[in-house]
């Protein structure tokens, strides 16, 4: 069994500016996994930088609130909320709340930087 506890994994800022911790990635781990899952937060009043990945990607809101930016849609998004992101979209997601914006982050197949362009 592999249990990750989200503070023992490195925070880092991520190419798109959010704060990130992984907690699974199958290049990190031994694990027969798709995808990558990573924890993000946009602090109070930060937008992460416009990105897409050639991948899709999962937005899972945990907590705060925030302005998800696809192409050329706009939706509110609040705790409780799963956004999905298709490849190749042009993405970026904005804190509009007065709490930190935290989220889940599924890439699948799995995050590599090769496959991700920031604007």
């Amino acid at each position: 069994m592999l249990v990750r506890k989200l503070y023992d994994c490195e925070e880092f800022v991520a190419g798109d500016s959010t704060l990130l911790r992984e907690l699974f990635h199958p290049d990190k781990q031994a694990i027969d996994l798709r995808y990558s899952l990573a924890h993000a937060i946009v602090p109070v009043g930060e937008t992460s930088t416009p990105h897409s990945l050639t991948t899709s990607e999962v937005y899972y809101i945990l907590s705060g609130r925030g302005e998800m930016h696809i192409g050329d849609e706009t939706q509110m998004v609040e705790p409780g909320d799963a956004v999905y992101i298709p490849p190749d979209a042009k993405q970026f997601i904005r804190n509009t709340g007065s709490e930190p914006l935290v989220f889940i982050c599924i890439v699948d197949p799995a995050w590599r930087k090769e496959d991700e362009t920031v604007y």
